[in-house]
Protein backbone atom coordinates (compact mmCIF):
# COMPACT_ATOMS: atom_id res chain seq x y z
CA UNK A 1 0.00 0.00 0.00
CA UNK A 2 1.20 3.51 -0.85
CA UNK A 3 1.65 5.61 2.29
CA UNK A 4 -0.28 8.40 0.52
CA UNK A 5 -3.42 6.35 1.12
CA UNK A 6 -3.05 7.08 4.83
CA UNK A 7 -3.33 10.86 4.34
CA UNK A 8 -6.96 11.96 4.96
CA UNK A 9 -8.55 13.41 1.84
CA UNK A 10 -11.73 14.88 3.29
CA UNK A 11 -12.34 15.97 6.88
CA UNK A 12 -15.21 17.86 8.46
CA UNK A 13 -14.69 20.38 11.22
CA UNK A 14 -17.81 20.16 13.36
CA UNK A 15 -16.50 18.19 16.34
CA UNK A 16 -15.57 20.49 19.23
CA UNK A 17 -14.88 17.88 21.91
CA UNK A 18 -14.36 14.13 21.84
CA UNK A 19 -13.05 11.44 24.15
CA UNK A 20 -11.94 7.95 23.19
CA UNK A 21 -10.63 5.08 25.30
CA UNK A 22 -8.82 1.99 24.06
CA UNK A 23 -7.30 -1.04 25.73
CA UNK A 24 -4.41 -2.39 23.70
CA UNK A 25 -2.15 -5.31 24.60
CA UNK A 26 1.54 -5.88 24.68
CA UNK A 27 2.99 -8.67 22.55
CA UNK A 28 5.87 -11.09 22.81
CA UNK A 29 7.95 -11.72 19.72
CA UNK A 30 8.79 -15.32 18.84
CA UNK A 31 11.12 -14.26 16.03
CA UNK A 32 12.72 -11.00 17.15
CA UNK A 33 13.53 -7.81 15.32
CA UNK A 34 16.59 -5.91 16.52
CA UNK A 35 17.82 -3.19 14.21
CA UNK A 36 15.93 -0.75 12.02
CA UNK A 37 16.32 2.10 9.56
CA UNK A 38 14.36 5.33 9.25
CA UNK A 39 11.44 5.75 9.37
CA UNK A 40 11.03 2.76 11.71
CA UNK A 41 11.63 0.14 9.02
CA UNK A 42 12.72 -3.26 10.40
CA UNK A 43 15.92 -4.89 9.21
CA UNK A 44 14.17 -8.26 9.38
CA UNK A 45 10.62 -9.56 9.67
CA UNK A 46 9.24 -10.66 13.06
CA UNK A 47 6.25 -12.56 14.41
CA UNK A 48 4.66 -12.26 17.82
CA UNK A 49 1.96 -13.62 20.07
CA UNK A 50 -0.46 -10.87 21.04
CA UNK A 51 -1.06 -10.98 24.79
CA UNK A 52 -4.33 -10.58 26.66
CA UNK A 53 -3.85 -9.36 30.24
CA UNK A 54 -0.66 -7.30 29.79
CA UNK A 55 -2.15 -4.15 28.34
CA UNK A 56 -2.29 -0.37 28.36
CA UNK A 57 -5.52 1.54 28.88
CA UNK A 58 -5.46 5.00 27.29
CA UNK A 59 -8.05 7.76 27.18
CA UNK A 60 -7.49 10.82 25.02
CA UNK A 61 -9.70 13.89 25.45
CA UNK A 62 -9.69 16.06 22.33
CA UNK A 63 -10.57 19.75 22.65
CA UNK A 64 -10.82 21.84 19.50
CA UNK A 65 -8.55 24.89 19.51
CA UNK A 66 -7.01 27.44 17.19
CA UNK A 67 -4.67 25.80 14.72
CA UNK A 68 -1.16 25.47 16.10
CA UNK A 69 2.23 24.70 14.54
CA UNK A 70 3.05 21.63 16.63
CA UNK A 71 0.67 19.30 18.49
CA UNK A 72 -0.14 20.36 22.05
CA UNK A 73 -0.88 17.81 24.73
CA UNK A 74 -0.74 16.95 28.42
CA UNK A 75 0.24 13.47 29.53
CA UNK A 76 -0.80 11.68 32.70
CA UNK A 77 0.55 8.20 33.48
CA UNK A 78 -1.20 6.23 36.19
CA UNK A 79 -2.78 9.42 37.52
CA UNK A 80 0.36 11.55 37.64
CA UNK A 81 1.57 14.15 35.17
CA UNK A 82 4.60 12.72 33.38
CA UNK A 83 6.47 15.42 31.52
CA UNK A 84 9.50 13.15 31.18
CA UNK A 85 7.43 10.89 28.88
CA UNK A 86 6.43 13.81 26.66
CA UNK A 87 9.50 14.02 24.35
CA UNK A 88 8.88 10.50 23.02
CA UNK A 89 5.20 11.24 22.39
CA UNK A 90 6.08 14.59 20.81
CA UNK A 91 8.50 12.82 18.44
CA UNK A 92 5.76 10.32 17.61
CA UNK A 93 3.28 13.11 16.81
CA UNK A 94 5.90 14.82 14.66
CA UNK A 95 6.37 11.63 12.63
CA UNK A 96 2.65 11.06 12.05
CA UNK A 97 1.59 14.67 11.44
CA UNK A 98 1.46 14.18 7.67
CA UNK A 99 -1.04 11.36 8.19
CA UNK A 100 -2.99 12.97 11.06
CA UNK A 101 -3.09 16.73 10.22
CA UNK A 102 -6.06 17.21 12.55
CA UNK A 103 -3.61 16.95 15.47
CA UNK A 104 -2.88 20.65 14.92
CA UNK A 105 -6.52 21.57 15.54
CA UNK A 106 -7.00 19.85 18.90
CA UNK A 107 -5.41 19.99 22.32
CA UNK A 108 -5.00 16.47 23.68
CA UNK A 109 -5.15 15.30 27.27
CA UNK A 110 -3.78 11.77 27.48
CA UNK A 111 -4.46 9.52 30.47
CA UNK A 112 -2.65 6.17 30.36
CA UNK A 113 -2.09 3.24 32.71
CA UNK A 114 -0.48 -0.19 32.44
CA UNK A 115 -1.47 -3.53 33.90
CA UNK A 116 2.25 -4.30 34.23
CA UNK A 117 5.45 -2.47 35.26
CA UNK A 118 6.57 0.21 32.82
CA UNK A 119 9.98 0.00 31.06
CA UNK A 120 10.79 -3.46 32.43
CA UNK A 121 10.91 -5.40 29.19
CA UNK A 122 7.22 -6.21 28.69
CA UNK A 123 6.94 -3.98 25.61
CA UNK A 124 5.19 -1.07 27.32
CA UNK A 125 5.92 1.16 24.33
CA UNK A 126 4.15 -1.37 22.09
CA UNK A 127 0.90 -1.29 24.03
CA UNK A 128 1.20 2.42 24.81
CA UNK A 129 1.78 3.66 21.27
CA UNK A 130 -0.81 1.33 19.78
CA UNK A 131 -3.39 2.63 22.27
CA UNK A 132 -2.68 6.23 21.25
CA UNK A 133 -2.92 5.24 17.58
CA UNK A 134 -6.33 3.63 18.10
CA UNK A 135 -7.62 6.74 19.90
CA UNK A 136 -6.43 8.91 17.01
CA UNK A 137 -8.15 6.63 14.51
CA UNK A 138 -11.40 6.87 16.49
CA UNK A 139 -11.23 10.64 16.14
CA UNK A 140 -10.35 10.39 12.46
CA UNK A 141 -13.29 8.11 11.79
CA UNK A 142 -15.66 10.70 13.28
CA UNK A 143 -14.02 13.56 11.35
CA UNK A 144 -14.13 11.93 7.91
CA UNK A 145 -16.86 12.79 5.42
CA UNK A 146 -16.70 9.27 4.00
CA UNK A 147 -17.09 5.98 5.83
CA UNK A 148 -13.84 4.28 6.84
CA UNK A 149 -13.72 0.49 6.96
CA UNK A 150 -12.59 -1.44 10.02
CA UNK A 151 -9.84 -2.96 7.89
CA UNK A 152 -8.49 0.48 7.01
CA UNK A 153 -8.69 1.61 10.66
CA UNK A 154 -6.68 -1.43 11.75
CA UNK A 155 -4.09 -1.04 9.01
CA UNK A 156 -3.56 2.68 9.52
CA UNK A 157 -3.45 2.30 13.31
CA UNK A 158 -0.69 -0.30 12.95
CA UNK A 159 1.10 1.99 10.48
CA UNK A 160 0.89 4.93 12.89
CA UNK A 161 1.84 2.88 15.96
CA UNK A 162 4.96 1.65 14.15
CA UNK A 163 6.19 5.22 13.86
CA UNK A 164 6.11 5.47 17.65
CA UNK A 165 7.47 2.01 18.43
CA UNK A 166 8.22 -0.67 15.88
CA UNK A 167 6.78 -3.51 17.96
CA UNK A 168 3.59 -1.46 18.50
CA UNK A 169 2.62 -2.35 14.93
CA UNK A 170 2.05 -5.91 16.21
CA UNK A 171 -0.31 -4.94 19.07
CA UNK A 172 -3.40 -3.90 17.10
CA UNK A 173 -4.52 -7.44 16.18
CA UNK A 174 -3.97 -11.03 17.30
CA UNK A 175 -3.38 -13.80 18.07
CA UNK A 176 -0.27 -13.94 15.81
CA UNK A 177 1.01 -10.90 13.95
CA UNK A 178 3.84 -10.54 11.43
CA UNK A 179 5.61 -7.24 10.86
CA UNK A 180 8.16 -6.88 8.08
CA UNK A 181 8.09 -7.82 4.42
CA UNK A 182 8.72 -11.55 3.98
CA UNK A 183 8.10 -13.70 0.92
CA UNK A 184 6.72 -16.56 3.04
CA UNK A 185 3.95 -14.40 4.52
CA UNK A 186 1.22 -13.15 2.21
CA UNK A 187 0.46 -9.42 2.37
CA UNK A 188 3.33 -8.82 4.82
CA UNK A 189 4.73 -5.30 4.92
CA UNK A 190 7.44 -3.18 6.51
CA UNK A 191 4.81 -0.47 7.05
CA UNK A 192 2.35 -2.29 9.34
CA UNK A 193 1.63 -5.61 10.98
CA UNK A 194 -0.60 -8.27 9.44
CA UNK A 195 -2.30 -11.24 11.03
CA UNK A 196 -0.52 -14.54 10.47
CA UNK A 197 -2.41 -15.66 7.34
CA UNK A 198 -2.39 -19.44 7.75
CA UNK A 199 -4.34 -21.88 9.91
CA UNK A 200 -2.50 -22.57 13.15
CA UNK A 201 -2.28 -26.07 14.66
CA UNK A 202 -4.59 -26.61 17.64
CA UNK A 203 -1.68 -27.05 20.08
CA UNK A 204 -0.85 -23.34 19.65
CA UNK A 205 -4.41 -22.12 20.27
CA UNK A 206 -4.87 -20.12 23.48
CA UNK A 207 -1.17 -20.51 24.17
CA UNK A 208 -0.12 -19.52 27.68
CA UNK A 209 2.51 -16.95 28.66
CA UNK A 210 3.43 -16.50 32.32
CA UNK A 211 5.72 -13.49 32.70
CA UNK A 212 8.21 -13.83 35.55
CA UNK A 213 9.05 -10.38 36.93
CA UNK A 214 12.74 -10.79 37.61
CA UNK A 215 13.41 -7.05 37.57
CA UNK A 216 10.62 -4.47 37.63
CA UNK A 217 12.99 -1.52 37.40
CA UNK A 218 13.66 0.54 34.31
CA UNK A 219 16.12 -1.00 31.86
CA UNK A 220 19.69 0.31 31.96
CA UNK A 221 19.75 0.55 28.17
CA UNK A 222 16.62 1.46 26.20
CA UNK A 223 15.48 -0.53 23.19
CA UNK A 224 15.98 2.57 21.03
CA UNK A 225 19.67 2.71 21.97
CA UNK A 226 19.99 -1.05 21.46
CA UNK A 227 18.48 -0.89 17.97
CA UNK A 228 20.87 1.89 16.99
CA UNK A 229 23.86 -0.21 18.04
CA UNK A 230 23.01 -2.67 15.26
CA UNK A 231 24.08 -0.14 12.59
CA UNK A 232 27.77 -1.01 12.93
CA UNK A 233 27.38 -4.38 14.61
CA UNK A 234 29.88 -6.98 13.32
CA UNK A 235 27.19 -9.71 13.21
CA UNK A 236 24.26 -7.60 11.99
CA UNK A 237 23.86 -9.11 8.52
CA UNK A 238 24.12 -12.67 9.82
CA UNK A 239 21.51 -11.89 12.45
CA UNK A 240 19.05 -10.35 9.97
CA UNK A 241 19.46 -13.37 7.67
CA UNK A 242 19.00 -15.76 10.59
CA UNK A 243 15.80 -14.05 11.71
CA UNK A 244 14.25 -14.09 8.24
CA UNK A 245 15.12 -17.78 7.85
CA UNK A 246 13.64 -18.49 11.29
CA UNK A 247 10.40 -16.75 10.40
CA UNK A 248 9.92 -19.05 7.41
CA UNK A 249 10.68 -22.06 9.63
CA UNK A 250 8.39 -21.06 12.47
CA UNK A 251 5.58 -20.44 10.00
CA UNK A 252 5.72 -24.14 9.13
CA UNK A 253 5.91 -25.23 12.80
CA UNK A 254 2.88 -23.13 13.72
CA UNK A 255 0.92 -24.80 10.94
CA UNK A 256 2.05 -28.42 11.39
CA UNK A 257 2.24 -28.47 15.20
CA UNK A 258 5.94 -29.38 15.41
CA UNK A 259 6.24 -28.11 18.96
CA UNK A 260 9.75 -29.48 19.60
CA UNK A 261 11.12 -27.48 16.68
CA UNK A 262 9.04 -24.50 17.81
CA UNK A 263 10.62 -24.66 21.28
CA UNK A 264 14.15 -24.90 19.91
CA UNK A 265 13.67 -21.97 17.56
CA UNK A 266 11.93 -19.70 20.10
CA UNK A 267 14.62 -20.21 22.74
CA UNK A 268 17.39 -19.75 20.18
CA UNK A 269 15.79 -16.49 19.02
CA UNK A 270 15.68 -15.18 22.60
CA UNK A 271 19.35 -15.97 23.19
CA UNK A 272 20.34 -14.56 19.79
CA UNK A 273 18.67 -11.27 20.68
CA UNK A 274 20.70 -10.98 23.86
CA UNK A 275 23.84 -12.15 22.05
CA UNK A 276 23.53 -9.03 19.89
CA UNK A 277 23.58 -6.93 23.06
CA UNK A 278 26.58 -8.80 24.43
CA UNK A 279 28.56 -8.24 21.23
CA UNK A 280 27.62 -4.65 20.37
CA UNK A 281 29.92 -1.67 20.90
CA UNK A 282 29.35 -0.56 23.58
CA UNK A 283 28.21 -3.93 24.91
CA UNK A 284 25.60 -4.36 27.61
CA UNK A 285 23.70 -7.04 29.52
CA UNK A 286 19.98 -6.83 30.28
CA UNK A 287 19.70 -10.33 31.74
CA UNK A 288 20.10 -10.70 35.50
CA UNK A 289 21.51 -13.66 37.46
CA UNK A 290 17.96 -14.81 38.22
CA UNK A 291 17.14 -14.74 34.51
CA UNK A 292 19.76 -17.46 34.01
CA UNK A 293 18.57 -19.39 37.08
CA UNK A 294 15.08 -19.52 35.56
CA UNK A 295 16.33 -20.62 32.14
CA UNK A 296 18.34 -23.47 33.63
CA UNK A 297 15.42 -24.52 35.85
CA UNK A 298 13.13 -24.65 32.79
CA UNK A 299 15.64 -26.83 30.93
CA UNK A 300 15.92 -29.21 33.91
CA UNK A 301 12.14 -29.44 34.29
CA UNK A 302 11.65 -30.13 30.59
CA UNK A 303 14.29 -32.86 30.60
CA UNK A 304 12.78 -34.59 33.64
CA UNK A 305 9.07 -34.29 32.79
CA UNK A 306 8.96 -34.19 28.98
CA UNK A 307 6.95 -30.96 29.23
CA UNK A 308 6.57 -28.63 26.25
CA UNK A 309 7.31 -25.56 28.35
CA UNK A 310 9.88 -23.10 26.99
CA UNK A 311 11.09 -19.56 27.55
CA UNK A 312 11.59 -16.43 25.57
CA UNK A 313 12.99 -13.03 26.48
CA UNK A 314 12.25 -9.53 25.35
CA UNK A 315 14.74 -6.69 25.71
CA UNK A 316 14.92 -7.02 29.47
CA UNK A 317 15.52 -9.37 32.38
CA UNK A 318 12.00 -10.78 32.70
CA UNK A 319 11.29 -14.27 31.41
CA UNK A 320 8.22 -15.22 29.37
CA UNK A 321 7.34 -18.85 30.10
CA UNK A 322 5.42 -20.26 27.12
CA UNK A 323 3.41 -23.49 27.17
CA UNK A 324 0.30 -25.16 25.71
CA UNK A 325 -3.02 -24.68 27.49
CA UNK A 326 -3.27 -28.40 28.32
CA UNK A 327 -0.17 -28.08 30.53
CA UNK A 328 -1.41 -25.06 32.43
CA UNK A 329 -2.02 -26.72 35.80
CA UNK A 330 1.34 -28.52 35.93
CA UNK A 331 3.40 -25.59 34.66
CA UNK A 332 1.80 -23.12 37.06
CA UNK A 333 2.59 -25.48 39.91
CA UNK A 334 6.21 -25.61 38.70
CA UNK A 335 6.33 -21.82 38.48
CA UNK A 336 4.89 -21.34 41.96
CA UNK A 337 7.07 -23.98 43.62
CA UNK A 338 10.37 -23.44 41.79
CA UNK A 339 10.52 -20.32 39.62
CA UNK A 340 8.72 -17.69 41.68
CA UNK A 341 11.64 -17.55 44.12
CA UNK A 342 13.67 -15.87 41.38
CA UNK A 343 11.09 -13.10 40.87
CA UNK A 344 10.98 -9.78 42.69
CA UNK A 345 8.65 -10.36 45.64
CA UNK A 346 7.70 -13.71 44.01
CA UNK A 347 5.62 -11.82 41.44
CA UNK A 348 4.56 -13.07 38.03
CA UNK A 349 1.76 -12.36 35.55
CA UNK A 350 -0.37 -15.20 34.19
CA UNK A 351 -1.25 -14.27 30.62
CA UNK A 352 -2.32 -15.94 27.41
CA UNK A 353 -2.67 -15.21 23.73
CA UNK A 354 -5.22 -12.50 22.95
CA UNK A 355 -6.90 -10.82 20.01
CA UNK A 356 -5.76 -7.23 19.98
CA UNK A 357 -7.14 -3.77 20.69
CA UNK A 358 -10.52 -3.21 22.37
CA UNK A 359 -12.64 -0.06 22.41
CA UNK A 360 -13.94 0.86 25.86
Amino acid sequence: MDTQNFIPKSLKNSIENASHTWLTPSNIALVKYWGKSEPQIPKNASVSFTLSKSHTKTTIDFTRTEKVEIPEFDLFFEGKKKDDFKPKIAKFFERILEYCPYLLEYRLTIHSENSFPHSSGIASSASGMSAIAMCLMSLERSLCDVEISDEFITKKASFLARLGSGSASRSIEGPLVVWGKHEAIEESSDLYGVQFPYKVHSIFENYQDTILLVDKGEKQVSSTVGHNLMHNHPFAKQRFDQANENLERISKYLQNGDINSFISLVESEALSLHAMMLTSNPYFILMKPNTLEIINAIWRYRNVTGSNVCFTLDAGANVHVLYPENEKENVLQFIEEQLSQYCQKNQYICDNVGFGAKKL
